[in-house]
């Protein structure tokens, strides 16, 4: 499994907001201790509101505060988002500008001891990333309210490009990644999707209404 899909694995098992053990997160990876420690710290680094100590287990907050303003989890997307995007502008000065500003937004989160060298990245990931998930994020907003059925082509894991068809039922962002939680018609099965890694996504002329097994509330409990 590639690191980068692991990161993303170890994400989803925390996304419940219980604690988790270090020991229970490595058998479910299937990879050691030590391992689980530094994904820890490289997710922290990178974001991603998570809290624990190794020996105790760690579990993700949903709060973000910046003295003296508390931002919404939207807001601070947009915020990240915008700092993205200009940190691939061609002018230098706008990019030096996008990368002081986020090494001051990030000394402003709450103590979580982000690597001032990694602040704005999600693990390996480079500015680039967010912005291309950025791209799609209209039309899953669009359908996911519309409560309208998707096509989008996937970089699965393993370097495979597959084709899906998905009842979109929720966007969430963390620490610099997006993720969308679909019922996959394809798979007959709840799937997590990074948005970065999604190809295309194209609205189809079905709508979609709550089944039993296959709304959100289904997922997550």
């Amino acid at each position: 499994m590639r690191r980068s899909d692991r990161l993303f694995d170890a994400m989803q098992i925390l996304r419940d907001g219980n604690l988790h053990r270090a020991k229970d997160i490595a058998q479910k990876l299937d990879v050691s201790l030590r391992t689980i420690y530094r994904d820890m710290d490289t997710l922290v680094a990178s974001g991603v509101p998570i809290e624990g100590t190794r020996g105790v287990g760690y579990k993700i907050s949903p709060a973000v505060t910046l003295p003296p303003l508390t931002l919404t989890p939207s807001e601070l997307e947009a915020l990240n988002l915008g700092i993205a995007i200009v940190a691939e502008a061609a002018d230098p000065d706008l990019k030096a500008a996008a990368e002081t500003l986020a090494e001051k937004v990030d000394a402003m989160l709450p103590e979580r001891g982000i690597a001032d060298a990694d602040s704005w990245k999600f693990a390996s990931y480079p500015f680039a990333d967010a912005v291309r998930g950025f791209s799609h994020m209209a039309t899953l907003r669009t359908a996911i309210k519309a409560r309208q059925k998707l096509r989008i082509t996937y970089h699965s894991k393993g370097d495979r490009i597959t084709t899906r068809k998905i009842r979109p039922l929720h966007l969430e962002y963390w620490g610099r990644i997006w993720s969308l939680t679909a019922w996959c018609e394809t798979r007959d099965a709840f799937r997590v999707f990074r948005v970065d890694l999604i190809q295309s996504a194209d609205a189809l002329p079905e709508l979609f209404v709550d089944e039993p097994g296959k709304r959100l509330e289904d997922h997550v409990t």
